[in-house]
């Protein structure tokens, strides 16, 4: 049977582009390195090249930007920048189309955008994670890194100092939290940490941190204790609250 040709050889449609939105408070490539990789763990293809959209409306970026840099260090950790929004400079502007990225304030809305990255005005909640839950029954140690994609992390024996747990999701630890934890990994602004012997060098919900490099509050250390993200309309905290079990 002979395949009907198709009337025409391309043909053209409105789509709706799920994109995730990258809010930008800074566009030196060197230091946005150093954030993402407290972030995400420095772990590379996080995001399993999803689409992207550079938000510049939060800060007033002028001069010169590193379009290559900003690129490649993106695409390091999964995303495929295709556009930007909040750019007002004519320069910046035509560097970002030199590079291939649309301009989506200039261009019909296309793109629905998911809030991954820390932003003002906060991101709206992510939606839970639909994956199995991670559960890790011997101790993480020093040096190592476990990461629940798109789900939950349940440890079962604690973590140790120089050890690095990340979650989608939530991250639950049974035994001594030591290390760095880094929960809503990819913007789960309602995720939480919770643990039963708090005493860890860094804690992080939905790329909001915390260290603790002169030791954990007494009333907090080695205790129960929930971790969480406080948004307002002027700034995102981490508020740890103990637990009574």
């Amino acid at each position: 049977m002979t395949r009907p040709s198709p009337s025409r050889s391309i043909e053209f449609h409105n789509t709706s582009l799920e994109a995730v939105l990258v809010s930008l408070n800074r566009t030196d490539p060197a230091g946005l390195a150093d954030e993402m990789h407290k972030m995400l763990g420095g772990k590379p293809g996080v995001f399993n090249r999803e689409a992207a959209i550079l938000d510049f409306s939060a800060i007033e970026a002028s001069g010169a930007i590193d379009w290559n840099g900003l690129l490649s260090l993106l695409r390091r950790y999964g995303l495929q920048p295709v556009g930007t929004r909040g750019l007002s400079d004519e320069a910046q502007i035509a560097g970002a189309r030199r590079v291939g990225l649309a301009d989506f304030d200039a261009s019909p809305a296309t793109a629905e955008a998911k809030p991954v990255a820390k932003s003002a005005p906060p991101p709206p909640p992510v939606s839970g994670p639909s994956s199995p839950t991670l559960y890790i029954d011997k101790p993480v140690r020093s040096g190592q890194q476990i990461y629940a994609q798109g789900g939950d992390l349940v440890l079962l024996a604690g973590i140790s100092p120089g050890s690095e747990v990340i979650a989608d999701g939530n991250i639950h630890c049974f035994g001594p939290l030591a290390g760095r934890a880094l929960a809503g990994a990819r913007g789960n602004t309602e995720a939480r940490i919770i643990a039963t012997c708090f005493g860890p060098e860094l804690v992080a919900v939905a790329g909001v941190y915390r260290t603790f490099e002169r030791g954990v509050p007494d009333i907090i250390a080695g205790g129960a204790v929930v971790v969480r993200m406080k948004s307002s309309a002027k700034n995102q905290s981490i508020v740890i609250d103990p637990l009574k079990i």
